[in-house]
């Protein structure tokens, strides 16, 4: 029996047991977004440090006050020294979920994991505590005689933007230097299609006001001569994209090269699109949604229809998403959009632009003994090629860690797939592939000790 043949044993012969671990972990509520939850966040951490000790690790829960003031939610450092002439490798997850919303769309308890159809139901069953259990479910079955060095560094506010990350990173910058970095907070292409990150989006939040009037008007007595502020705005968000629905702002960086092929059908299918509605922009799909900018409207104050009276609106605000293609600066795209509400005021309506927050975006360097490794475990634990793929959405702390570890490897890889309905109701796992993620990454760990 080869190594790679005993790690698949060991694997499956403990799944039970994580999947356990796993259950355990999701019935904690940890939410980072509600400050009443700061006790099941301090339980959560503990949990996956216990988690971690059990798997030979020194583990402790840590948390960060910055310089500024500001105080982290509870974060899990754990670490094993490498051995002489051992890389270390850096393994990354989260253990904050999202809010469960409202209860009426889920078809179980969010917070109490059940199995239906080989998936497993619940508010970070996927996103990302089923990321702690591959990495320490993979630790388990390679355990402590390779020698590799290991540190596990579970943050606690990644569904709130991370905002102490990179004041951990500085602040613990010995202890999490590493040769290769895992971050297990991605997608697969699809279910039993394993896939490498390579790029992911950037982003822009952004907000505009328009005003048209010092107050409000009745419509009736000065409509026709007066525009309102709401149809105003509708008007400059219609110049945001041309006649196929692409991204009209000058300056943005857009890119036609993604190598993966992704069908009409597959991606009507895993979004719900409706029938008759058309896709819109150029080029090929997967480019569309990895490597090319977008624009989506996520809020805009206007009055409800249960509240509309016969009068002309003095002013609303939109707030915008933009996703920055991989390789432009953040800063540089926020400054063409706001540069494009202001030129493109309609009739004369003021327009005050303003960036909320921004978020760099993240393209892998070119191949590396690391990324073949990766694609290798990949291959071996599902028994097909891995996808490279790129992500639409933003995981601006992959970045930060770039920035902080220049030299190390970053490999994003993660157990997500289009059926998985992360930050949604009825979010799951597919079990399936979770165990072969788990495997994945134990025979990474073990090639990279030189092992496999």
């Amino acid at each position: 029996m080869n190594h790679a043949e005993k790690l698949t044993r060991r694997v499956d012969a403990a799944l039970a047991r994580t999947r356990d671990e796993l259950e355990s972990l999701v019935r904690i509520p940890s939410v980072s977004a509600f400050p009443q939850a700061a006790e099941r966040m301090r339980e959560s951490a503990e949990a996956v440090a216990e988690l971690a000790r059990t798997r030979g690790l020194d583990a402790e829960v840590v948390e960060l006050e910055t310089a500024a003031g500001l105080r982290g939610r509870p974060a899990v450092l754990a670490h094993r020294r490498a051995a002489p002439g051992q890389p270390t490798v850096l393994l990354y997850a989260h253990h904050d979920v999202q809010p469960a919303g409202s209860p009426d769309g889920w078809l179980s308890e969010p917070f109490e994991p059940v199995e239906r159809d080989g998936r497993l139901y619940g508010r970070g069953t996927a996103d990302d505590k089923a990321g702690i259990m591959v990495h320490l479910g993979a630790l388990a079955a390679l355990g402590g005689e390779s020698g590799l060095g290991v540190t596990l560094f579970v943050e606690g506010e990644e569904e709130v933007g991370s905002p102490t990350f990179k004041d951990f990173l500085a602040a613990y910058a010995d202890r999490l230097a590493a040769d290769v970095i895992v971050v297990a907070d991605s997608n697969n292409w699809k279910v039993g299609v394993p896939s490498l990150t390579t790029s992911l989006r950037g982003v822009v939040t952004a907000e505009f006001t328009v005003r048209t009037l010092d107050h409000a008007l009745h419509s009736g007595m000065y409509g026709g001569a007066v525009l309102d502020a709401v149809t105003c705005a509708a008007r400059l968000v219609a110049t945001l994209h041309d006649a196929d629905g692409a991204v009209a702002v000058r300056g943005l960086a857009s890119y036609d090269d993604a190598t993966a092929e992704y069908a009409e059908e597959d991606l009507r299918a895993d979004t719900g699109l409706l029938d008759g509605v058309r896709l819109t922009g150029r080029g090929s799909i997967a480019s569309r949604l990895w490597t090319q900018p977008s624009l989506t409207v996520i809020g805009m104050d206007v009055t409800s229809t249960a509240e509309a009276s016969n009068t002309l609106i003095p002013a609303c605000t939109v707030r915008l998403s933009l996703r920055v293609a991989p390789g432009q600066d953040p800063g540089e795209a926020a400054q063409a959009l706001v540069r494009h509400l202001e030129e493109n005021a309609p009739f004369g309506a003021r327009v005050e632009a303003s960036v909320e927050e921004t978020g760099p975006a993240f393209k892998a360097a070119g191949d590396s003994p690391a990324a073949s490794a990766g694609r290798w475990a990949l291959a071996r634990a599902w028994g097909r090629p891995p996808v490279d793929i790129g992500v639409g959405g933003s995981i601006p702390f992959i970045a930060d860690l770039h920035d902080a570890f220049p030299e190390a490897d970053i490999l994003v890889t993660g157990v997500e797939d289009p059926d998985t309905r992360a930050h949604s109701q009825n979010e799951s796992l597919h079990l399936g592939d979770w165990r072969n993620a788990i495997l994945a990454e134990a025979l990474l760990l073990s090639r990279l000790a030189g092992q496999a």
